[in-house]
């Protein structure tokens, strides 16, 4: 994959990451080893907007950036590659339906609780500890599929072809 970014490109991985880094640090929820948050919707609504490289980007970078600021700085690696490849299986499995993107999200979150079932199981060297938080971060999911489904239908014929348009 080729990281080389146009000033359009860079510009626009920088606000969603911004975006991502807000909608992840602001609404906190807290759950068994960690928060809820709508950082997830963020990122599947960036990746759909920019595209996979610049998505999987802002999708690492914001979502790492609000674990350093956090105060979980143990998460900051698994959640830079966790949201990473969170964003390139949306991107993969996305299209023009919403039933195909619906399911794309649902992947890329059961990836993510996956990711971060065993990644608690490892730092925390408690296949319970892991456990304990699955459940919440699937209800997070949820609740981002929900809320990243409502934007992009919106967002969708309105905004997105000034986005893409070229001038």
């Amino acid at each position: 994959m080729n990281l080389k970014l146009s000033a359009k490109q860079l510009c626009l991985t920088g606000v969603m990451a911004a975006l991502v880094f807000l909608m992840t640090f602001i609404p906190k929820v807290p759950i068994p080893l960690g928060y809820a948050h709508l950082g997830d919707g963020m990122i599947f609504i960036a990746a759909y907007i920019i595209g996979k490289k610049e998505g999987m980007i802002a999708a690492a970078i914001g979502s790492a950036l609000a674990d350093l600021i956090g105060g979980f700085p143990i998460w900051i690696l698994p959640t830079f590659i966790i949201k990473l490849v969170m964003a390139y299986i949306f991107c993969e499995l996305s299209g023009d339906s919403m039933v195909k993107n619906v399911f794309a999200m649902t992947v890329a979150v059961l990836f993510m609780a996956t990711g971060y079932t065993v990644t608690g199981a490892i730092l925390f060297d408690s296949l319970e500890a892991g456990l304990a938080s699955a459940p919440g971060l699937l209800i997070k999911g949820g609740i981002n599929i929900i809320m990243a489904t409502a934007v992009i239908a919106c967002v969708k014929k309105s905004y997105l072809p000034l986005l893409r348009a070229e001038h």
